[in-house]
């Protein structure tokens, strides 16, 4: 499998995963969650999915310090509702990492590692996503804007081109490669972080 070398560079999200070491699945319950896994979760590498990364990333570290966030044991929380714009995109890809769902998760076993009704949009909270801890109720909140690494200008007429059918195969290449430059930017450029993602 091919994918930009930059994948590999972006800093991945370690948690306890109490179920996956409860039935073996993972020695020790430690998972891994690379930005790879959460592109072959939403099946694309966009800057909204650069950004839900991100927010988990941050707003994980935010809430658990030096402790390892557990996986299963943390409420996903969208201000908006899931049918409008991205917040279906985002809010799924954060729940994916942080292994919770909406009513159609988990159920658990004998009363433990119910993973279902966590992920729940619609919202009144302060920022745009709320992560919650549900041994202490400690929550953060945090908003996302990647207006601060705006597209290349070419990318919109490249788009038009390829939507069209008048591509011609380099540049579809190009359309790519810039399109994949932005997402680089924004989850290696750890001094623009600050302005991507805001602690509400």
């Amino acid at each position: 499998m091919t994918y930009p070398p930059f994948f590999d560079q972006v800093e991945s999200i370690l948690l306890y995963d109490p179920l996956a070491n409860f039935l073996g699945a993972i020695e020790s319950g430690v998972v891994e969650i690379t930005y790879l896994d959460v592109v072959k979760f939403a099946g694309h590498s966009c800057p909204t999915v650069a950004g839900a990364f991100l927010m988990a990333k941050l707003g994980l570290e935010h809430l658990f310090k030096e402790a390892m966030p557990h996986r299963g044991e943390i409420k996903v929380m969208v201000k908006g509702k899931k049918e409008i714009g991205v917040n279906g995109v985002v809010g799924n890809t954060i729940a994916y990492i942080c292994g919770v769902s909406d009513e159609t998760g988990f159920k658990g076993i004998g009363g433990k590692f119910d993973r279902s009704h966590k992920l729940l949009f619609d919202q009144e909270i302060e920022g745009e996503i709320r992560l919650q801890r549900l041994d202490n109720g400690a929550y953060v909140d945090l908003t996302y804007d990647p207006s601060c690494v705006p597209p290349d200008p070419r990318m919109k007429e490249l788009m038009a081109k390829l939507q069209t059918g008048k591509a011609s195969i380099e540049d579809r290449k190009e359309f790519q490669r810039l399109w994949q430059e932005r997402v680089e930017k924004i989850l290696l450029n750890k001094d623009l972080w600050p302005k991507l993602v805001t602690f509400v």
